[in-house]
């Protein structure tokens, strides 16, 4: 079954397609394609990113499945925490140095920092292996969150047009996550940045990058030098901007604090 929906794409909304099922994919993408040539990408990447992109259904399988969001707090917090203090503890004594030249240009304290890192990708270990063109791609074309995905594709072919990634680097979680604290693609646009000296912004690669881009996106999103991150207080609403899951920002907060209490 496809539907007709308003989406929000580099330019002018314009209608396009959604589906319910693969049915609809290869003529929406060849219909998306023309749009994003005609909004003034490169026929090279266009074709590059998009061309022979197939519907994944294990990504739709995912993006319906997310009950772990659902668990009480108690629950969630003990099992995405396990061990995480204690490594928490040891990546911030080994880049106590990063850390602290970040804090001092965007506000953003290492225990906070390290709390991100450590929930999204367990500190760098499980950045994600799923192509992200195809993932974002095959949301955008999905009904249920269609103008947020494609606005999330549209970025992703700015990263590739920008020269910074090429489609076959851009790997990661099922909903296009990148790097180490899972930028989407957006974020990336708007915030990523070189912090190690090489001009390159790499959030795979780089620590330094990958870390202050997301104390970047902090402080560009409302974070408070100096304040605290506990429930009630302004930079706590910064981490609803984060995930809007409310155990995934009560997590983020609680972990910080032991962090900080026992580093």
């Amino acid at each position: 079954m496809v539907l007709m929906f308003l989406v929000a794409g580099a330019g002018t909304a314009k209608a396009a397609p959604c589906g319910s099922s693969a049915a609809g994919f290869k003529p929406w993408l060849a219909a998306f394609k023309k749009q994003m040539v005609g909004q003034g990408f490169s026929r090279r990447t266009v074709s590059r990113s998009l061309d022979g992109l197939t519907y994944d259904k294990r990504v739709i399988r995912l993006d319906r499945g997310q009950k772990s969001f659902k668990q009480s707090f108690e629950v969630f917090y003990k099992r995405r925490t396990k061990g995480m203090i204690r490594l928490g503890l040891r990546k911030m004594k080994k880049h106590a140095r990063l850390f602290a030249r970040i804090e001092k240009v965007y506000g953003v304290p290492a225990p906070v920092l390290t709390a991100i890192w450590g929930l999204e990708t367990a500190f760098g270990t499980f950045m994600g292996k799923r192509p992200i063109m195809r993932s974002l791609a095959t949301l955008a074309y999905d009904c249920r969150r269609t103008a947020f995905f494609t606005a999330e594709l549209v970025a992703a072919l700015k990263i590739v047009e920008s020269g910074d990634l090429t489609p076959q680097q851009m790997r990661g979680a099922w909903a296009g996550e990148i790097g180490h604290t899972q930028f989407l693609a957006t974020r990336y646009v708007d915030y990523a940045i070189s912090f190690d000296g090489d001009k390159t912004r790499d959030l795979y690669g780089s620590i330094p990058d990958a870390l202050a881009s997301t104390a970047a996106w902090f402080k560009g999103n409302g974070w408070q030098r100096g304040g605290g991150w506990e429930p009630g207080t302004a930079n706590y609403a910064v981490l609803d901007k984060w995930n809007k899951a409310k155990v995934y920002q009560k997590t983020i907060a609680r972990l910080a604090s032991e962090l900080a209490r026992r580093r």
